[in-house]
């Protein structure tokens, strides 16, 4: 269990952040309207999901029957929902970068879902491709064959429309025992095969909530996928922490197949929903509709838009800025006091209190952090949208803060752009500000 209180805890509150930012309702509500019109290629672009493939191609190379099955696949594909439920990173919640994910296997095909390298992973975009073992690789894409250990394709429920009920039940048990014996035979340490059979495994503190409960069906589900009617199978809990699980059985060779990752751990929704950082009507509706039977939405998540106008103490007076016009200014002072105003503090003078709070939002407002969250996972419509009902769809921004996130994610949008199209050698190096401008929010953040 973790030693802060909900509230307090570092990776529940990032979890909280993803959830508010990552998927925004928009896109949840684009894409699902697309994908019921029955166009799936529609749904993808909605969720900000490339699609790399060919199906005619991939008709006359494995046959038209093969071709068929990916189609009908691709048609119950909620983009959205993979998007929800995709291997994320610390500390931002971030898509795990250069990883590819197998999503449904067709004999020797297999399609997979992408991301790219860290340095091309400005917008958070996913890619679909299909994948054989006799592919040589994915042009830039510095891992193209499947990871192991963040397979989905024995997790189709957090993807695919038809399996999304199975949620609830594959989700792991809330609250969770994480001291209960694991499995008889099991609980050993990786290299620790030889002790006692009867060991109670504990799952070490500070890890984080293990599906326990889970492994059992789930590890058989694995060794029937690979073949095997028995045997062992490894559980990764961190790079220094490792269980292996022993299901009987006399197959004991080749390579000791990995625990999905989405089958090793409580699905973090559970443990949102139980610490009161989310309500229901919050979540993804297919996870909803899951893990809430019968909830009923009471209405459209958050915009995140600001509010129409904000109050400064000006001179022993409380007045209001707000947006007019297609700009802030300020509310209760008339033009030519204004202009009088600049003109002053150009030359030195005191800055009006309603001319300072402007510049500073402009500079560095105060929902920049919420810009910063929107941009970092991609979301540059809803970033636009909280800055325009902020300073004004007009607006021309000043040097500061704010002008340096949007360019930055401008540079990134590029450079992703030049990763598609295969023209980015190795990627560029991060340079020296924007390596201190990620430190400077890492700080702030902590403090």
């Amino acid at each position: 269990m973790h030693s802060f209180p909900a509230n307090e805890n570092p990776r529940l509150l990032s979890w909280a952040r993803v959830r508010q930012f990552a998927v925004p309702p928009s896109m949840i509500e684009s894409a699902t309207a697309r994908r019921a019109a029955g166009d799936w290629a529609g749904a993808c672009a909605a969720a900000r999901v490339d699609v790399d493939l060919d199906l005619r191609a991939a008709s006359r190379a494995h046959g038209a029957g093969l071709a068929a099955q990916v189609r009908a696949d691709l048609r119950q594909l909620a983009p959205d929902l993979l998007r929800w439920h995709f291997p994320r990173i610390a500390p931002d919640g971030l898509l795990r970068p250069g990883l590819t994910v197998s999503l449904a296997r067709y004999g020797d095909l297999q399609l997979v879902a992408r991301t790219p390298p860290a340095w091309a992973a400005a917008g958070q975009r996913i890619s679909l491709a299909l994948w054989s073992p006799s592919q040589r690789g994915a042009g830039l894409h510095p891992h193209p064959r499947p990871d192991r250990r963040y397979r989905l394709d024995l997790h189709r429920h957090l993807w695919d429309v038809r399996r999304a009920g199975e949620l609830r039940e594959r989700s792991g048990r809330w609250p969770p025992d994480q001291s209960s014996p694991i499995l008889p035979g099991t609980g050993q340490s990786a290299g620790e095969l030889g002790e006692r059979p009867d060991r109670t495994s504990p799952i070490p503190p500070g890890i984080g909530h293990c599906a326990v409960d889970r492994w059992r069906a789930e590890a058989e589900l694995l060794l029937r996928a690979e073949g095997s009617a028995g045997g062992l199978v490894s559980v990764r809990l961190t790079s220094r922490h490792r269980l292996t699980l022993d299901l009987g059985g006399s197959d004991r060779s080749g390579r000791i197949p990995v625990l999905p990752d989405a089958a090793t751990w409580v699905l973090p929704d559970l443990e949102l929903l139980h610490a009161g950082l989310i309500e229901a009507g919050q979540l993804h509706p297919l996870v909803a509709a899951a893990l809430r039977p019968g909830h009923r939405p009471s209405g459209a998540r958050n915009s995140g838009r600001a509010r129409t106008s904000r109050l400064v103490e000006c001179r022993g007076a409380t007045h209001r800025i707000g947006v007019a016009d297609g700009v802030l200014v300020p509310l209760d002072h008339d033009p030519g006091e204004i202009r009088r105003e600049e003109l002053l503090g150009a030359l030195g003078g005191p800055e009006l209190p309603c001319l300072r709070a402007i510049d500073e939002a402009h500079r560095s407002p105060e929902n920049l952090v919420d810009v910063r969250a929107r941009l970092d996972h991609g979301d540059a419509a809803g970033a636009l949208a909280v800055v325009e009902g902020l300073l004004g769809p007009d607006v021309l921004l000043r040097s500061g803060a704010l002008r340096e996130e949007l360019e930055t994610a401008v540079r990134g949008q590029v450079v992703h752009g030049l990763y598609r199209a295969g023209l980015a050698g190795r990627g560029p190096l991060r340079s020296t500000s924007d390596t201190h401008r990620r430190a400077r929010r890492r700080h702030a953040a902590t403090r």
